[in-house]
């Protein structure tokens, strides 16, 4: 497949449509369901056995799949806002939940990911600038601190706002804001931050 060019076309799904995907242990696509091939572009063949990675837009930073991995190997569910990039090269951003797929013996099989549509003003005003930080310091260093700077950011943020990551993301997803501040505060203390 050739590599897909992302431009600023951004599309929406609707409030009660479920984007969902399994995965085997490694991330590659073992289901996708239609509206996960509707809103991407991609068809069944052309995401089965291909890494999930396959839909990541470039604007994601990767301390937040190393939070992901993280989390999810520690045996808990991973909550997140994840930009993802369609066949066309527009964009779609989802609040995802992904568990453990275990079968009927405890032995965990791969990766359940469920996706909602989040709330633009969250994404606006506290996912895109956190995201965007953290893209800046993953540009500043190399191969792992890179990585592990990025997660130093997010970090901190959790921190300020007294939360841990998946605490913070439901809290965003249901409320829109953390605790009693604002989306505006946060989007402050975000851009406050240093590296």
């Amino acid at each position: 497949m050739a590599s897909i060019i992302p431009n600023n076309s951004e599309l929406f799904f609707e409030e009660n449509d479920l984007i969902i995907s399994k995965t085997c242990l490694k991330g590659n696509i073992r289901y996708a369901n239609r509206a996960f091939m509707a809103i991407s572009g991609f068809s069944e063949q052309e995401l089965r056995g291909k890494p999930h990675n396959i839909i990541r837009h470039p604007d994601m930073p990767k301390g937040v799949f190393r939070l992901m991995w993280k989390t999810l190997q520690q045996g808990e569910e991973f909550f997140g806002f994840v930009k993802n990039l369609c066949t066309d090269g527009s964009f779609y951003w989802v609040f995802a939940n992904i568990t453990q797929d275990v079968d009927s013996n405890g032995t965990v099989q791969g990766y359940y990911s469920v996706r909602r549509k989040p709330l633009p003003k969250v994404i606006h005003n506290v996912i895109e600038p956190l995201y965007q930080r953290m893209l800046d310091v993953e540009a500043q260093y190399q191969g792992p601190e890179a990585l592990e700077r990025s997660v130093q950011l997010i970090s901190h943020w959790l921190e300020q706002e007294g939360v841990d990551y998946n605490q913070a993301m439901i809290t965003l997803y249901q409320h829109g804001q953390i605790k009693g501040s604002s989306t505006n505060q946060q989007k402050d203390t975000i851009h406050g931050q240093r590296a």
